[in-house]
């Protein structure tokens, strides 16, 4: 391959400086030079490779639970389970009223998740009683959210994400544990279930503008089918 020689980019930029000086350029006209030098030259802007996101493992996800589990935290068992059994975001999680759960359909309702976007997401049939004894827990005590600390105030973004983290260290693991890769884990645990993505994306909130339509003739009631199908083996 050969080897060129480039003057360094402070010099360069030094030896071209006396184009400009007199001109009293702005940032907009001097992006718009170098982005016609890039064209005439044929240099495309580089794309940043795509990380894929870090995905706990069963046995991961098992020995957290097994932390959480020690320590006898109700409250704690049950902001970490309707994390990993809905796959919601840590900024609907805070946000979900005792009236927006429907133990009949065993749906949660979320209102203006991403996007603005409404959306049901559902629950194992088999955590309709510990979840039913929290909420009549909550309503006793007055409260509106499903989760508020013990100040009867609705909890943070910060707050969820520093109570995750705390059950990784007690449970030694390397990569901590955050409701995003809680997330994730939900997904690609379902995937390896065989549920299509068809079947996931409208609990998910994920868009997908190559799937639109197919989606769109999709009703939480078919998703749900297959999601009850299968969380009876999920791992905690």
């Amino acid at each position: 391959m050969e080897q060129f020689e480039r003057t360094p980019a402070k010099d360069k930029a030094k030896a071209i400086l006396k184009y400009f000086r007199h001109e009293r350029p702005d940032y907009f006209y001097l992006k718009n030079v170098f982005k016609n030098i890039r064209d005439q030259l044929d240099i495309g802007v580089p794309k940043k490779p795509k990380k894929l996101p870090y995905v706990p493992t069963e046995e991961e996800i098992k020995k957290y639970y097994d932390a959480v589990w020690g320590s006898k935290n109700f409250q704690d068992m049950m902001i970490i389970k309707t994390l990993i059994y809905t796959g919601v975001r840590v900024s609907e999680v805070i946000r979900i009223k005792l009236d927006d759960v429907n133990f009949k359909s065993c749906q949660i309702r979320i209102e203006q998740g991403k996007g603005k976007k409404d959306r049901i997401v559902p629950f194992p049939s088999n955590f309709k009683e510990v979840l039913a004894m929290h909420c009549e827990t909550m309503i006793q005590k007055k409260a509106a959210y499903l989760f508020e600390s013990s100040w009867k105030k609705q909890y943070t973004d910060r707050g969820i994400r520093k109570l995750l983290e705390r059950y990784s260290e007690k449970a030694g693991l390397k990569q901590t544990i955050s409701p995003h890769k809680l997330r994730h884990f939900l997904f690609t645990w379902l995937k390896k279930q065989g549920i299509d993505d068809a079947l996931i994306q409208p609990y998910s909130g994920h868009d997908s503008r190559q799937s639109l339509e197919i989606y769109s003739k999709l009703s939480i009631t078919d998703a749900q089918k297959e999601y009850e199908n299968v969380i009876q083996s999920f791992p905690i």
